[in-house]
């Protein structure tokens, strides 16, 4: 994201708003790491260290570091736009689509959807001729299909299409 546009007066939310959010996110997080890792038990065990371990003393990291994140958010500028509504509303042109992606990926398999988002972005927001996204959101699929499935002989994920064309 350019620095240009991005004053008080365009809208949007704040540098110091995003930064202490994500902080406290990230605190919750840790938290959260720390709770199950007790549960599971960090102690060490005759075998080695138990299953909640490593984990516990992560969590313990990022609550660490996210309330170093916090400290230095509060001292941020309070006017200093993150980013304007416009720029936040471009990244969710990108997120939405691909987050719809991974959930409908196991249904429909990997070439199948990828072949749909491929497509898609290249029309919607490359705007490119249909042909040409066509070309390559059919192109790229098969590429990785012939690269993956045959050359490297792993297998990627499939869905009840590519079962039935025997892929």
């Amino acid at each position: 994201m350019s620095n240009s546009g991005t004053t008080a007066t365009d809208g949007g939310p704040r540098h110091r708003t995003v930064e202490m959010s994500v902080a406290i996110a990230c605190i919750v997080f840790g938290i959260i790491a720390i709770l199950g890792s007790l549960q599971a038990g960090v102690g060490w065990g005759a075998e080695g260290p138990k299953s909640g371990f490593f984990p516990f003393y992560l969590g313990i990291i990022i609550v660490g570091a996210s309330l170093m994140n916090l400290k230095d958010a509060w001292a941020l500028d309070r006017v200093v736009l993150y980013a304007t509504w416009h720029q936040l509303g471009q990244v969710l042109a990108v997120v939405i689509p691909t987050t719809v992606y991974v959930v409908v990926l196991p249904y429909t398999g990997i070439y199948i959807a990828s072949m749909v988002l491929i497509s898609g972005f290249m029309m919607w927001l490359g705007k490119y001729p249909w042909p040409k996204a066509l070309a390559v959101g059919i192109g790229v699929p098969v590429a990785i299909y012939f690269m993956f499935e045959k050359w490297f002989l792993v297998p990627l994920p499939k869905g009840p299409i590519e079962y039935a064309l025997g892929l």
